[in-house]
């Protein structure tokens, strides 16, 4: 375990075992953790790194009045001097894809690999007028509902929403992982929840046209509709791209499957598999 110092606090972070650097970034208002399965796998392979995004985790809250997918993404640049961290291969889930994407925006051939877990392009996952955004902002809302309720039942009722929605346990499928996904929700206080609400809506998708880098998007049977339409545009857009669905799986894709991600994890990342 480690920290890495920001102008505005720390970056929380660990490295296992040697070789290649496999880096893994968690979903919004989860933390480093959440990639346990995979520590385990991989760890005897490669130089497996996970880390809590600021606002989150063992990282806790920063002294930034505004957090965005840019601002997450300079920090995983910053760990990556750190580390001295070349040719990586990035396993983002959620807001963890964004950063992966966004990472994949700047650098189009500097990562070796990408495989992007319950990868979503935008929040909400549709494609809006340009401009339109800050008028129909739920940020408001949020907020009043935040004071009111808290994190942990703010969280709660978007899975409800969700749920009525699509007639699926979204999240997960598996109690167990959904109880600590929950858990984690409630250690974030309300201004580090909001703030992290406010990065998802307000980044717009990068243009992924030109990057070269082989990409696996995974998402899981049980994922919003819209998101898995999302996923099949990213894979058309990158110039090496590939996507596959996961039975019996929610958006937390690889805790729901953590043997079956692992093995697509392998197969993607084996050159004589490809």
């Amino acid at each position: 375990m480690a920290t890495l110092p920001l102008e505005d606090g720390s970056l929380w972070y660990e490295t296992h075992g040697d070789g290649q650097p496999l880096v893994f970034i968690h979903g919004g208002w989860m933390n480093g953790q959440t990639w346990a399965p995979q520590v385990e796998r991989f760890a005897d392979e490669y130089q497996v790194v996970i880390l809590d995004v600021r606002g989150h985790g063992k990282t806790g809250a920063t002294d930034s009045s505004q957090y965005s997918i840019e601002l997450f993404t300079d920090d995983l640049e910053a760990l990556f001097s750190e580390l001295d961290v070349e040719d990586p291969i990035l396993c983002g889930l959620s807001l963890g894809s964004m950063v992966a994407q966004e990472y994949l925006t700047r650098h189009p051939d500097r990562a070796a690999g990408a495989i992007l877990g319950g990868a979503v392009r935008s929040m909400p996952p549709v494609t809006l007028p340009a401009g339109m955004k800050p008028f129909i902002s739920p940020l408001p809302a949020l907020t009043t509902t935040l004071s009111m309720t808290g994190p942990e039942m703010m969280f709660r009722s978007l899975l409800l929403s969700i749920q009525a929605t699509t007639g699926e346990q979204w999240l997960s499928v598996d109690p167990a992982v959904r109880s600590t996904a929950l858990d984690a929700v409630g250690e974030i206080s309300r201004r580090e929840f909001r703030k992290v609400f406010s990065a998802l809506y307000r980044y717009e998708p990068s243009d992924l046209s030109h990057v070269e880098t082989p990409t696996l998007v995974i998402h899981g049977e049980q994922e919003v509709p819209l998101v898995k339409q999302q996923g099949r545009q990213l894979v058309s857009e990158v110039a090496d791209g590939e996507r596959l669905e996961l039975s019996n799986s929610g958006h937390l894709v690889n805790q729901d499957r953590p043997n079956a991600f692992n093995a697509a994890t392998e197969s993607f990342l084996d050159p004589a598999a490809r």
